[in-house]
């Protein structure tokens, strides 16, 4: 069940959140504003983003991050998947069923 950690711009983010989830493509998405600092074509660049969790499974995270570049207008938007170590079972039972 994991949990998948994209960036996006502030005005980007509620929609693809909203949409990762309509398509079942994430169970939810956690939405958290914050002040990004990265390189990017050789200068230091800072910039507001949202940071979305999306909690998907293993199965649908294929998917998922596909649907992310396809939608991100970033180049090369930031997509990590993390895995837990453990999950509540009934948390991942809501999970399972909400993103199949």
């Amino acid at each position: 069940m994991p949990t998948v950690f994209v960036t996006a711009p502030p005005d980007v983010a509620s929609d693809l959140a909203r949409t990762l989830v309509e398509e079942r493509l994430a169970a939810s998405c956690n939405r958290v504003a914050c002040r990004s600092t990265y390189r990017w074509d050789g200068e230091v660049v800072a910039d507001d983003e949202e940071i979305l969790l999306c909690k998907t499974t293993d199965a649908g995270y294929d998917p998922l991050a596909e649907r992310v570049r396809e939608l991100h207008p970033y180049d090369v938007p930031c997509i990590e998947r993390f895995d837990p170590a453990a999950i509540d079972d009934a948390y991942a039972s809501w999970l399972t069923e909400s993103v199949e």
